[in-house]
């Protein structure tokens, strides 16, 4: 019925036999096809490309938790396992690398070691179809005959041949089980005669009660409707930014929407009036808190702009939801901790000896750091100070020697005059290009104040030896990204060779991708880790 995976009580499982007279046992993760299922009975572990996503969203679970696997049509498990991932890491990750873990299949060694206790009849097997039978009859050639008297030979011949897995009647084994059908001696096995009634008999708690009321069943189309519209208002307040727009409408649903919903509520959009994504962001759309768009080229609808005066969005007040931490954060590689942080980019100035007697005149200390607003804070400071406003013109302003010095000292030629009123809209940006230019660059608890303007990063995609194109990354560091972290993770999800390199003379690292992927590395990159626009540049030189 159960099994201990390590034999120290913390892995416990039930068994494929357990969960066919209790399917509901475990959640379970549905194959797309039912050719994934030979892969899985030999022994195969689960890789997310296999698995079927409702149209609702890939379901909440996380690292460690047991799940079974079912065939398309069929609520009998052929399989158990454990996750390898959460699902939020699942969908950064692409939905791509392995899903379960499989710990036990249909007629695996486990399987095969029940003999002698109650094991279903050959006539159980007459719906369940192999794809490659000859791999069943090798696993059963080691025993001539099963528990229920029939050889090998026969129980193959009971089997058909023409497809997979399609169908275990679990009502069929329920009657089985309730007729008390055992191995010939009942003496010995009498226990395992009360665990079977005992599990026929199980009855599971209902975990989405009708009491409960969240519960997706007991909601109305109005009740839906509005439950993504507070969805949608709480994912505008808290993830979606204005630098990560324009936003595919599939990953504002996936990434951005549906971790909004209530905890324990499925969220289908079918089940609303819209009845489709597209139609319900063009209504959002037409009432004027987003605008959307619909791309010809991907035939997917955009979302390009948030409306955070409207008042919908005005009047919401987001819920403040707690960060729940993982049971297991050793799962978690540190590169999967630092894309989940928010990545913060600003520009700010130190004060020089050209505009430190500003700083001091003021009272304003000349060895912090200002940004560009502030900077211009203070130069207005000292001109309503000075009183330096031209009566006649309110729009200019007149420059005293130590303004003038300020500005113009060392920038003009000798021999030129010094000009004496500047107009009030130059005077902010002139006083800030005096100063010396410094970034800081944020991400969660990590901050890094630098020298200078931010630099960009790097892509560039060009052909080696024999035609191939490979595109190369560099100056990810300035955005606190690890090049061995990030050359891990763009391996799995580009399913390609990759490899850090040094910059020749330069400080830094270079990561080399093999194929053209400068499209998709650049949105990967803004989506993953917040890198805005602006600070990337491309360069394909593949293309003519």
């Amino acid at each position: 019925m159960f099994f201990d995976v390590d034999g120290r009580g913390s892995d416990i499982f039930p068994t494929v036999y357990a969960l066919w007279i209790v399917p509901e046992l475990l959640p379970a993760f549905v194959l797309k096809g039912g050719e994934v299922s030979r892969f899985v009975i030999g022994g195969a572990d689960l890789m997310f490309p296999g698995i079927t996503v409702p149209p609702e969203g890939l379901p909440s679970f996380r690292a460690g938790e047991p799940w079974a696997v079912k065939v398309p049509g069929n609520p009998a498990p052929i399989a158990v396992g454990s996750t390898t991932m959460s699902s939020d890491e699942a969908l950064k990750a692409g939905l791509r690398g392995k899903a379960l873990r499989i710990t036990h299949y249909y007629r695996d060694l486990l399987w095969e070691s029940a003999e002698g206790c109650y094991v279903p009849n050959a006539g159980f097997f007459e719906d369940v179809v192999f794809e490659d039978p000859s791999s069943l009859q090798a696993s059963c050639d080691s025993d001539s005959t099963d528990v229920t008297g029939e050889t090998s030979t026969d129980h193959q011949n009971n089997q058909k041949s023409d497809g997979v897995v399609e169908s275990l009647d679990v009502n069929e084994l329920q009657h089985d089980s309730a007729s008390g059908l055992m191995s010939p001696d009942d003496g010995e096995n009498g226990a395992a005669t009360g665990v079977t009634e005992s599990m026929a008999d199980l009855k599971l708690p209902d975990t989405a009660s009708g009491n409960d009321p969240n519960d997706q069943q007991t909601l109305s189309t109005a009740d839906i409707d509005s439950l993504l519209d507070k969805c949608l208002l709480q994912a505008l307040h808290t993830t979606v930014k204005d630098k990560d727009l324009p936003l595919p409408g599939s990953t504002l649903w996936s990434n951005h929407v549906l971790p909004c919903r209530p905890s324990g509520i499925t969220l289908d959009i079918k089940k609303s009036s819209y009845k489709k994504l597209s139609k319900w962001l063009q209504a959002k759309s037409t009432s004027g808190l987003i605008s959307v768009k619909e791309d010809k080229h991907k035939k997917e609808v955009m979302l390009f702009s948030v409306n955070r005066n409207h008042a919908d969005y005005s009047s919401f007040k987001p819920e403040k939801r707690r960060v729940e931490k993982s049971e297991q954060p050793s799962v978690q590689s540190a590169n999967e901790v630092r894309t989940s942080k928010t990545l913060e980019v600003a520009e700010i100035y130190k004060p020089s000896v050209h505009v430190n007697a500003i700083f001091s005149a003021v009272g304003a200390d000349p060895g912090k750091l200002f940004s560009a607003s502030e900077a211009t804070d203070i130069v207005f400071t000292y001109v309503e100070k000075e009183n330096l406003v031209k009566p006649t013109n309110k729009s200019i302003v007149i420059l005293d020697a130590l303004l003038c010095d300020s500005l113009y000292k060392g920038a003009i030629k000798k021999g030129t005059t010094y000009p004496t009123e500047i107009h009030k809209k130059d005077l902010g940006s002139s006083f800030v290009s005096r100063m010396q230019p410094h970034h800081v660059v944020t991400r969660g608890n990590e901050s890094v104040v630098r020298k200078g303007a931010l630099k960009t990063i790097q892509l560039l995609t060009e052909r080696r030896q024999g035609n191939k194109k490979v595109t190369k990354l560099s100056g990810m560091e300035s955005f606190l990204i690890d090049a061995e972290a990030l050359a891990s993770e763009l391996q799995k999800k580009f399913a390609c060779s990759t490899s850090v390199a040094e910059l020749p003379g330069k400080k830094g690292h270079e990561v080399l991708v093999q194929g053209g992927v400068i499209d998709d590395l650049a949105r990967h990159l803004i989506e993953q880790y917040g890198v805005p626009k602006r600070y990337i540049e491309v360069l394909d030189k593949t293309k003519k």
